[in-house]
């Protein structure tokens, strides 16, 4: 019951200082739940890591689902995704020959085939949290608002990079995106006084489909944290609400 009421009362505190729009110290609020709950009432192992796990799951379903919708890359200005940089003068050029059109034709193909590959980044990212460890949690739970996100991001990166290679390259087929592409670099090394460019458009697009799907997740990280309507299960109702 002292464990319940001490909760409770963090919970009425954190939902009053959200509504106020201040800003949450999560450690300092677990260091109250810990204190408050003597006698083995903190929050067990398990309770942490399958909060912060459940947390995870929840922002990249959320960011999954938006990405994979029609426009979910094209239309964000946080996630689109450029021409390649690298090759920065290859758009510059054609722009300047008049085949813009093709050129945007390609970046809007580019983005459709990073939303297409969305769609199946579900199981690949959830995967890839399973091996967290108590240590891990905790630190995570007590960390900044992107702590969770920072962690995955650090972990797992390489291992997605090769999970999600396949299947963005099937989207950038089916989207059309490598035939654009190729098209244009072909028109592009044909052009007089040119340095010839070959690069490598499925590592660009797989790492920039990964980077924006990152930035998602991270914003819905923040609002679990923040907001005690985004905790919309019950473990992350005790792990978030408590901490």
């Amino acid at each position: 019951m002292k464990r319940l009421l001490s909760i409770s009362l963090l919970i009425s505190i954190l939902t009053l200082q959200s509504c106020a729009g201040q800003k949450i110290n999560l450690g300092k609020v677990l260091d109250g739940v810990l204190s408050q709950t003597q006698g083995g009432g903190a929050l067990t192992n398990d309770d942490v890591v399958m909060g912060l796990k459940e947390a995870l799951k929840v922002g990249i379903n959320k960011g999954a689902d938006s990405a994979s919708k029609t426009n979910g890359f094209y239309l964000n200005p946080k996630i689109k995704i450029p021409f390649p940089p690298e090759v920065q003068r290859v758009e510059t050029a054609l722009r300047k020959i008049g085949l813009g059109n093709e050129v945007d034709k390609f970046v809007l193909s580019l983005n459709r085939g990073a939303e297409e590959a969305a769609k199946e980044a579900k199981p690949i990212f959830i995967n890839a949290i399973l091996s967290m460890s108590f240590s891990d949690a905790w630190g995570i739970l007590r960390g900044d608002k992107n702590a969770a996100t920072m962690f995955l991001k650090r972990t797992t990166s390489d291992a997605l990079v090769q999970a999600f290679m396949p299947v963005v390259e099937k989207a950038l087929q089916k989207t059309q995106a490598t035939r654009y592409y190729t098209d244009l670099a072909t028109t592009y090394n044909a052009l007089p006084f040119t340095q010839k460019v070959n690069p490598d458009l499925k590592g660009y697009a797989t790492q920039k489909a990964i980077d924006g799907l990152f930035i998602l997740v991270e914003q819905e990280e923040a609002r679990i944290r923040e907001n005690p309507l985004a905790r919309t299960t019950e473990i992350l109702k005790r792990v978030f609400g408590a901490s």
